[in-house]
């Protein structure tokens, strides 16, 4: 637990130049005003980059003072992502007036209120998104139970809506759906609400009306080439990113990475890299550089932007398949990276989306720079949720599947054979 430490009193000077002491008054909604900033923090930081003087800091109190609402950071974390996630149960519950409309109405209902729910969480949303694999099991429990209810929600009004669908089918969709709306808190593009909210809920509406391919149509899928022993820096690097992803990494160690990469100290690890933060680092520009890779020769050597977005879209989904784990750290971890290298890593970032919703905004000439960068972010952040959403070896989830999703988030139909 972060030790209290307590805050000079603020003072002033009176007219005659002695000290006053300021008296300042506990705002009523304090308790409110303490989990927003939290939520914030840890959204932007991780829970293991945040410490409750940290979160003082944002209010202008003491710790002391923070203690007082809250026994420890813990308690604090738990308390915000359980919050957003019974808000989340809370916002697909259909109300007593549209129990007998139609599923259409209904589900337009329920993606109206998540995204408007999204939008104004949409700076703490991300803490929901990917710390919450630091609660403690039985609050991921209870986590995992309410996350599951929502999908639920969606999906049974997917049977009613599209009865022709196979269970598979709605299953995807549906988690398709949520993702699309969740990945606001991915990124800051900024475009006026009115409309973000008429953006995001067109394409949730596309990803809802999609034809899947069926599980017979996927070809097979190239997996992760196996990497020589005598490539030690390689092999450490895979091993890392396979326990980033397993165990979170602020909860990884340099011992860690050299045991899984059978070296017999971790004084060897630094024959290769400076540090563990060099290790995450390194993950990261192999994440960039595979997007980036892509984008000049898709461009050259298709016939227009349509043609080269699909191919980016399947060079990303298949790449994504391949390194499953590489693409959730890349996702999960990036408040980790070192400063500096995270400066770099968010402008190869920025290039990467820029190039490839300059490649929407060609297909889709009505949709301003930002809105286009906005779906590209949707369209992105859909792999990894449908991974983490099914499992990696899910067998309803293909590639096929994904890379359709992603044809109708960025095209607004599946791509022109």
């Amino acid at each position: 637990m972060d030790a209290p430490k307590r805050r000079a009193p603020r003072q002033t000077k009176t007219e005659d130049g002695t000290a006053q002491r300021v008296v300042r008054r506990r705002p009523r909604d304090r308790r409110a005003q303490i989990a927003a900033a939290s939520a914030e923090a840890f959204g932007l930081s991780g829970y293991h980059g945040v410490s409750m003087e940290d979160i003082a800091s944002r209010l202008d109190i003491s710790s002391t003072a923070l203690y007082r609402h809250y026994p420890s950071k813990y308690a604090l974390f738990r308390e915000e992502t359980l919050r957003l996630s019974t808000l989340g149960v809370e916002t697909v519950r259909i109300p007593d007036e549209l129990a007998g409309a139609p599923a259409e109405r209904r589900l337009d209902y329920v993606i109206d209120t998540m995204i408007a729910q999204c939008l104004a969480n949409r700076r703490s949303a991300a803490l929901l998104r990917w710390q919450s694999r630091y609660l403690e099991p039985e609050d991921n429990r209870v986590l995992s139970g309410q996350l599951v209810r929502i999908h639920t929600v969606v999906r049974d009004l997917l049977v009613e809506f599209r009865p022709e669908l196979a269970g598979s089918e709605r299953a995807v969709l549906a988690a398709a759906t949520l993702s699309v709306v969740g990945s606001v808190s991915d990124h800051h593009v900024s475009v006026p609400a009115r409309a973000l909210t008429t953006l995001l809920g067109s394409a949730a509406h596309a990803v809802i009306g999609a034809d899947l391919p069926g599980l017979d149509a996927e070809a097979e899928t190239p997996g992760a080439t196996e990497i020589p022993l005598t490539f030690k820096h390689e092999l450490l690097l895979k091993r890392a990113i396979e326990l980033f992803h397993e165990h979170g990494y602020p909860q990884v160690s340099v011992e860690d990475i050299a045991h899984a990469a059978g070296l017999p100290a971790s004084s060897a690890v630094y024959r290769f890299y400076r540090s563990k933060g060099d290790i995450l680092a390194a993950a990261f520009r192999r994440a960039a550089e595979r997007v980036s890779a892509a984008i000049g020769p898709a461009i050259a050597a298709s016939d227009g932007p349509e043609q080269a977005l699909t191919t980016l879209i399947e060079l990303y989904v298949r790449g994504s398949f391949a390194e499953r784990a590489l693409t959730f750290v890349y996702y999960a971890e990036i408040s980790n990276v070192p400063p500096e290298d995270r400066t770099v890593l968010r402008n190869i970032q920025r290039l990467n989306v820029e190039e490839w919703a300059k490649l929407v905004g060609g297909i889709r000439p009505e949709l301003s720079a930002a809105e286009a960068r906005v779906l590209v972010h949707a369209a992105l952040a859909l792999v990894v949720d449908l991974g983490r959403w099914h499992g990696a070896d899910n067998p309803i989830c293909t590639p096929a599947r994904v890379i359709r999703l992603m044809q109708v988030i960025l095209i607004g139909r599946p791509a022109a054979v």
